[in-house]
C-alpha cells in the first residue's frame, strides 16, 4: 500500500483545494491560483499511484486510470487558469471527497487511557466483511473467517476439493467509500438547496453499497470455489502472474468486477443528477476535460438546469419557488 509520503501528499492536495475555494469568494485571484496548484499536486499524487496500481495491485483498469488522470489534472489546472472559472466547482468537489475519504485511509488506531480505540478503516472493514459473510451464508456456502496480514478479521477462507488453500481478504477499497467519497464531494460542493442534496445522497449512497457488497460476495464465491478457472495461461501471462488459483480472482475482480463498476457509476450519475441537476455543469466540465468537447447533457437526458418544484416552478437557491422562471 502507498505509505506515509503519499498519504501527507494526499492531505497536501486537499488543503490546497480547501483554502483555494476559501479563497475564491473574497479574493479570487490568489483563490485561482491555489485551485490550479491544486491540480498540479493532484496530478504529482495520481502519478506516484501507477506503480502501485500496476505492479501491486495488477489492475488494469485502475493503473490506466491513474495514468490518464496525471494529464487530466494538468489540463484542469491549466483550463482555469485560462480563464475557466466553471471548474471553481469541481475544484471544490476535491476537496470535499478527500475530506470524506482520506480519515479512514491515514488516521490510525490509537489508544487512550490504556483503552485501544480502532482505525476508521477498520470499523468500516469489519461491517463490510460481516454483511459481506451473511450474504455467502444466504447463498448457502459456509466459508471460514480468519484474521488478515493486519490482523483483522477480514479474510475468508476456502479450501478446493484438492486441499488448497484460497484466502480472500477484503480491504479499504472492498467498501465502497472511494465512489460514494466521489459523489458525496460533488454533491457538497454544488450551490444547491440541502434539502435536495440530501435527497441525492439518499439515491446514491445506498445503490453504491448495495452494488459493492454484491461485487465482494461475487469475488469471493467465484475466486474461493475458482469458478472462472478459464484461460489459464493467457490470464497469468496478460497479470504476470504464475499462481493458477488467481486466474478467478482476477477474471472476477479485475475484469468483470471493474469493468460493470464503470457501468454502474454512469447510472448513478443519471439518478444524481435527476435529484440535483445543479451537478450538471460539474459533469459537463468533467467531459469537457475528459475529451476537449462541450456538452449539453441537460438536452440530451431531458434535465432543466435548475429543479422544478411542484408548482412548475424553477427552485431557486433557497429551496422555494423561483418566480423569474429561470432555468
Amino acid at each position: 500500500m502507498p505509505g506515509l509520503a503519499s498519504d501527507v501528499l494526499a492531505w497536501t492536495v486537499v488543503a490546497t483545494f480547501l483554502v483555494g475555494g476559501l479563497l475564491w469568494p473574497r479574493r479570487r485571484e490568489l483563490g485561482k491560483r491555489m485551485l490550479v496548484g491544486g491540480w498540479g499536486l493532484f496530478a504529482l499524487f495520481w502519478l506516484q499511484l501507477v506503480p502501485h496500481f500496476v505492479f501491486v495491485q495488477k489492475s488494469f483498469v485502475e493503473g490506466i486510470g491513474s495514468l490518464l488522470a496525471v494529464p487530466l489534472c494538468v489540463y484542469a489546472g491549466y483550463l482555469l487558469y485560462g480563464g475557466r472559472d466553471s471548474l471553481i466547482t469541481l475544484s471544490r468537489s476535491v476537496s470535499w471527497m478527500g475530506l470524506l475519504y482520506l480519515p479512514f485511509e491515514t488516521i490510525p488506531a490509537i489508544t487512550i487511557a490504556g483503552a485501544t480505540v480502532p482505525a476508521p478503516r477498520t470499523v468500516l472493514i469489519r461491517v463490510v466483511t460481516g454483511q459481506t459473510r451473511w450474504l455467502i451464508e444466504l447463498l448457502g456456502y459456509q466459508p471460514t473467517l480468519v484474521p488478515g496480514d493486519s490482523g483483522v478479521l477480514n479474510t475468508f477462507k476456502f479450501v478446493t476439493p484438492e486441499g488448497h488453500v484460497i484466502l480472500f481478504s477484503l480491504i479499504l477499497a472492498c467498501t465502497g467509500l472511494g465512489s460514494i467519497s466521489i459523489f458525496a464531494g460533488l454533491i457538497a460542493a454544488v450551490d444547491a438547496p440541502w434539502r435536495r442534496k440530501l435527497r441525492a445522497l439518499a439515491v446514491a449512497v445506498p445503490i453504491i453499497y448495495a452494488l459493492n457488497l454484491a461485487r465482494t460476495t461475487f469475488i469471493a464465491l467465484v475466486f474461493g470455489k475458482q469458478y472462472m478457472h478459464w484461460f489459464v495461461d493467457e490470464v497469468l501471462f496478460l497479470f504476470g502472474d504464475t499462481d493458477p488459483y488467481k486466474v478467478s480472482f482476477y477474471l472476477s475482480d479485475r475484469v468483470v468486477s471493474q469493468s460493470l463498476s464503470v457501468v454502474a457509476l454512469v447510472a448513478v450519475t443519471y439518478l444524481v443528477l435527476r435529484q440535483l441537476p445543479e451537478l450538471l455543469g460539474v459533469v459537463e466540465d468533467a467531459l469537457y476535460v475528459l475529451t476537449r468537447r462541450e456538452y449539453d447533457l441537460g438536452e440530451a437526458l431531458d434535465l432543466p438546469r435548475r429543479a422544478v418544484a411542484d408548482g412548475g416552478q424553477p427552485v431557486g437557491d433557497d429551496g422555494t419557488a423561483d418566480p423569474s422562471n429561470e432555468r
